[in-house]
């Protein structure tokens, strides 16, 4: 396991690369092929199902400490809401608006996304964004209300992605990339989920529901836990 630390942007938020994350990751490929997959969400492109118990616990076992002390995160232990395995599914001309824009998870500083990479070859990665007319690059609860405001002036405007457009890929006229991180067998990458972020998906991706063949990933909310006692 190879840990990197870096930040992204002008906000200097923090971004973990761990490569090499798990001993045999072709496990899990194989554990993923003998799952049903489902569309269970409005905005993720795709279809998706749970990743076992043993996974969540062997990234707690390997990482919570240091996701703690890189992130600042005021808690001493973490947990889970979300951990499934996703394949991106949707052709690009059936994307809905919020799906061809970069988006954010939450307000909440200390959320955390993770996002681990399970194909082969070229399928793209994850990019993080600014948006060029609030200049922002993240967003919590004190920028919501003029980001969303923003937004909506641009929706009548010659610059809103059209559906020929498709995913979004590098900068466009509303959004500035300032990051990317190449999906890489076996790479966990960890960020703030309140991150301006969108995966990259290129005309090499494949958009196979087959485990082996798509864009096979395993995305995490990780939340600290309340303090007992």
């Amino acid at each position: 396991m190879q840990i990197t630390r870096l930040t992204t942007g002008k906000e200097h938020s923090p971004l973990l690369v761990v490569d090499n994350f798990i001993p045999q990751p072709e496990a899990l490929v194989e554990y993923a092929c003998g799952q049903q997959f489902l569309a269970n969400s409005p905005y993720y492109p795709g279809v998706r199902s749970a990743a076992p118990e043993s996974y969540r616990q062997f990234m707690l076992q390997s990482l919570q400490a240091t996701l703690i002390d890189y992130f600042a995160l005021p808690t001493t232990a973490l947990g889970f809401s979300v951990c499934h395995f996703s394949l991106v599914t949707t052709p690009p001309a059936q994307l809905k608006l919020l799906q061809r824009i970069p988006h954010f998870d939450t307000t909440e500083k200390h959320a955390l996304a993770a996002v681990h990479y399970l194909f082969q070859g070229d399928q793209g990665g994850t990019a993080f964004y600014r948006h060029r007319k609030t200049g922002f690059e993240i967003i919590d609860d004190s920028r919501t209300m003029v980001y969303y405001r923003a937004l909506e002036a641009e929706n009548d405007g010659p610059n809103l992605p059209k559906a020929s457009d498709g995913y979004i890929g590098g900068d466009t006229a509303l959004f500035e990339q300032i990051g990317a991180q190449q999906g890489i067998f076996n790479r966990l990458i960890i960020y703030r989920r309140h991150a301006l972020h969108s995966g990259i998906i290129t005309q090499n991706t494949s958009l196979s529901a087959n485990p082996r063949l798509g864009r096979l990933t395993i995305s995490s909310f990780i939340d600290m836990q309340p303090k007992h006692g």
